[in-house]
Formats: structure tokens, C-alpha cells, sequence
């Protein structure tokens, strides 16, 4: 009879040590998530284009790099907040990394133009690459001397610390998944892809 007892009070502190650890045991960790951010003219069309990037969790336009807080398009469009329209894009880094996506950023934008993207200019169009950590502004300064390589003319690219971004109005988010047929239409008229093909040669599925 002790003994039966003996063996059932053993038997019901193992179960329970196993439930302990098992609820101790950690479960699943979610990805961890890094962040990027570029300028590289219309911010539809950076989104786009960083959407297809396998491993990019999310991206959001916006307005960065100036002196006005809780700019609205309006102002930026019109100049004189020292705002450049850009994109904060959420990645996983054990699925893209940080030169996977500059390599994206260089060959989708037209780093020789100066305050200007295409059809749009002014300095609320000018390229640029917002690092968020001194790892970040290495790769971001090794990148342009690469591409400076491949020009006569200079890079005009610049490469800032990461401020505050103002995240733009919700009709600007996803803009060309919502109005597919008007940012097409768009993107033609600007000649962004004409103008990246005289400059990178005809996009593969890889950039």
C-alpha cells in the first residue's frame, strides 16, 4: 500500500515537472525584423519595386530628411520642407540581406541624377539612403564606390542617418496594387523604366 502510494506521488510529480517544462520550453520565436529605408524618387514605385523582393515583410511611403514635422503631401510635393518622398521597408535578415537590397536600390533608381527621378524633379525627389546603424553606413559608402565605377558622370545618391520618417497619407500606401491602371500610366510617362534600362541594361528577375 506505501509502496503503491510511493510510486503513484512519483508518477504525479514527473507528470507535473514535464508540464513545467514544456510550458518553459520556448516555442516558435517570431523572425527577427530589420529595417531599411530609401529614397529613390515616387515612393509608389520604390514600394513596388521592394515588394517583389523575396524576404521584405512590409514596406511604407513616406516623407523623410527634412525640417517640417508631420509633413503632408502637399507641402513635400510643393517643396521647401527639405522632405524627400521614401520608403521604410521591414525585412527579415535571415532571408534578404542589407547589400541584397541596396543592389535592389541602386538598380531601380537613377543614381546620376541630382535633385530629380525621372519625370520628377526637385528636392523632394532626390535619392537617397537613410542608414539606421553604423554597419548599415558601411555597406551603404562601399556600395556607392562600387557603382561610382560603372559612371564618368558622379553619383549623386546621398547617404544620410536615418531620421524621422512621417508615414505618407493612406491613399499613397500600396498605391499600385489600388489604382494599378493610374500608376501604370504613370510609370510609363516618366519614363522610369526606359531611363533604368539605359542605365542597368534590361532588368532580369533577380534585380
Amino acid at each position: 500500500m506505501i509502496r503503491s502510494l510511493a510510486i503513484a506521488a512519483c508518477s504525479a510529480l514527473a507528470t507535473a515537472m514535464v508540464a513545467v517544462a514544456a510550458a518553459q520550453a520556448p516555442g516558435p520565436q517570431p523572425a527577427k525584423q530589420a529595417v531599411a529605408t530609401f529614397a529613390g524618387g515616387c515612393f509608389w514605385c520604390v514600394e513596388a519595386d521592394f515588394d517583389k523582393v523575396d524576404g521584405v515583410i512590409s514596406t511604407t511611403s513616406g516623407y523623410t530628411g527634412g525640417r517640417v514635422t508631420n509633413p503632408t503631401y502637399q507641402q513635400v510635393s510643393a517643396g521647401g520642407t527639405g522632405h524627400t518622398e521614401a520608403v521604410k521597408i521591414v525585412y527579415d535578415p535571415a532571408k534578404v540581406s542589407y547589400e541584397k537590397l541596396l543592389d535592389v536600390f541602386w538598380h531601380n533608381h537613377d543614381p546620376l541624377a541630382k535633385n530629380a527621378q525621372f519625370c520628377d524633379h526637385g528636392e523632394q525627389y532626390r535619392a537617397g539612403i537613410f542608414y539606421h546603424d553604423e554597419e548599415q553606413r558601411r555597406l551603404a559608402e562601399a556600395s556607392r564606390q562600387a557603382v561610382q565605377k560603372h559612371f564618368k558622370e558622379p553619383v549623386q545618391t546621398e547617404i544620410s542617418p536615418a531620421g524621422a520618417f512621417y508615414m505618407a497619407e493612406d491613399y499613397h500606401q500600396d498605391f499600385y496594387m489600388k489604382n494599378p491602371v493610374r500608376y501604370k500610366f504613370y510609370r510609363y510617362n516618366c519614363g522610369r523604366d526606359k531611363r533604368l534600362e539605359q542605365l542597368w541594361g534590361k532588368k532580369n528577375d533577380e534585380s
